[in-house]
């Protein structure tokens, strides 16, 4: 299933670039804006050129981030490459304006859906990934930051009009991405119950993460509580709600979201 997700995003990455970017010399992010760059500069193929680029990057993928992430990763690669080939360079709006915006916008689309099932489109989304995973900094604000170099090389090619529209393409792309991507999100997660010990013995089972426990009473009936708190990923609330209704119907889930965590946080 995840697979078949990853195809449907590079598929919506495809049509950015070859009906929205590509016709306007518009570049997008990572090594596929960079494959954009060359294969409009050489006679070479942006489909076989995206495939080539990332061969190195995935490599440090495997080492780094596992082998479901490649794995979705190398689908995502081979099936972009081959969706970039086979769909026709042909602009869809004759605005170069629009282009940039729904270039960017389909793009963060397809690429924060083969994020958000465990894969990524390769390039510089393993490096973002990579150092998300060691500061509170999100994968696109990460992505739009290193993409700073493809601005450059933008405009030093096709002139700055060019590189101001691959920037809001870009930023674009960060924006949608953050949006659909929210793992980078912490939420803390505040379990009043009365069956505290056995969530606590689930929860530490079913759930990678840190539970500190205390002691409370209800404020109007004064029943001995127990309060469990623990910091979470978006994905993992809807598992941890199971676990807390399984054993307590009637306990009180206060979910929040964490500005910033100092500490030791298993980012994986």
């Amino acid at each position: 299933m995840k697979n078949i997700i990853v195809v449907i995003g590079s598929f919506i990455v495809a049509i950015a670039f070859n009906l929205f970017l590509v016709p306007y010399d518009v570049l997008s992010s990572g090594m596929s804006g960079i494959a954009i760059l060359i294969g409009i500069l050489t006679p070479f193929d942006i489909g076989l050129l995206n495939f080539l680029l990332n061969v190195p990057l995935l490599i440090i993928g495997y080492i780094k981030l596992g082998k479901t992430i490649i794995i979705n990763t190398i689908v995502c690669v081979v099936s972009l490459s081959i969706f970039l080939y086979a769909i026709p360079v042909v602009p869809v709006a004759d605005n170069i304006l629009l282009s940039s915006i729904f270039g960017g916008v389909f793009g963060g689309a397809g690429i924060g859906l083969i994020m958000k099932y465990s894969g990524t489109s390769g390039g510089l989304d393993i490096i973002a990934i990579i150092l998300s995973r060691s500061s509170n900094v999100s994968v696109g604000m990460l992505l739009t930051g290193m993409n700073g170099l493809i601005v450059l090389l933008s405009g030093s090619v096709f002139g700055w009009n060019i590189a101001l529209y691959t920037m809001l393409s870009i930023y674009l792309t960060g924006k949608v991405i953050d949006t659909i991507h929210t793992n980078h999100i912490k939420l803390t997660m505040q379990i009043v119950t009365s069956e505290g010990d056995a969530i606590r013995k689930e929860l530490i089972d079913s759930i990678y993460r840190g539970i500190t426990l205390m002691d409370g009473y209800g404020g109007y009936t004064e029943e001995k509580k127990q309060i469990l708190m623990m910091v979470v990923t978006r994905y993992e609330t809807m598992q941890i709600k199971q676990i807390v209704r399984k054993y307590d119907k009637k306990a009180f889930i206060n979910i929040y979201e964490t500005v910033e965590v100092d500490g030791e946080f298993a980012r994986n």
